[in-house]
């Protein structure tokens, strides 16, 4: 994976450890529904894939109950689930050596892209992103792979996707790069696993930091 020059990133689980947030969001929606305890391997699931395919996979939700509680789900992340969250150690000095390299780098996130802003602003490195693409707010864009269809057109990169990669933590990443084109490289610090990075057929799968930073690095 060397001298890929431009480098998109998955953020939950790859640029940020962000479980607490999203099962608390996702606790406080499944209440409103007269869920109180529920089973923590199925909140677990909500880290990856679109809200709407967590609430009806996990839970059976019809589409309109799916949307309403994607709805109740945002009630609390917007106001303190986006927050708890943190950064990954070594990933700002990664983002920041890669730039210095000359690399372009971008985030592709099933998150609705607001929320992404408004994470990597509070966390001081939304500077090192060329651009942020998300979800949207109305469903039209949720999947990984549309959201990378969307980040490939609004850049341009569509005619080098051979000097392009995806990073990320989930399935749905390496499976989002494969239908657009991109090669891969699977990380095992976040929420996936080596099997799981496998099956979706990632080019590569690196267990830390550390060892992405490497891999990416321009020779």
């Amino acid at each position: 994976m060397e001298n890929k020059h431009h480098i998109i990133f998955d953020l939950d689980g790859t640029l940020t450890q962000s479980h607490q947030g999203i099962i608390n969001s996702a606790r406080h929606a499944l209440a409103s529904y007269g869920i109180d305890n529920p089973d923590t391997t199925k909140l677990y699931a909500f880290i990856g894939p679109p809200l709407l395919d967590s609430f009806r996979q996990q839970f059976g939700f019809s589409e309109e109950k799916a949307k309403g509680a994607v709805a109740r789900y945002r009630e609390y992340y917007e106001t303190k689930g986006w927050c708890e969250n943190n950064v990954y150690d070594g990933i700002p000095a990664m983002l920041s050596g890669l730039r210095q390299q000359g690399c372009k780098l971008y985030v592709a996130t099933s998150k609705v892209e607001l929320f992404a802003v408004r994470i990597l602003d509070y966390f001081g490195i939304s500077q090192y992103f060329d651009m942020i693409a998300g979800a949207s707010f109305d469903f039209a864009r949720s999947s990984k792979t549309e959201v990378l269809q969307y980040l490939l057109q609004e850049t341009g990169m569509a005619g080098c996707l051979s000097d392009a990669v995806m990073v990320g933590d989930r399935k749905y990443d390496i499976l989002g790069a494969k239908a657009v084109g991109l090669d891969s490289i699977g990380v095992l610090y976040g929420y996936g696993n080596r099997d799981e990075l496998e099956a979706a057929g990632a080019n590569l799968i690196v267990a830390t930091v550390a060892g992405l930073s490497d891999a990416l690095s321009l020779k």
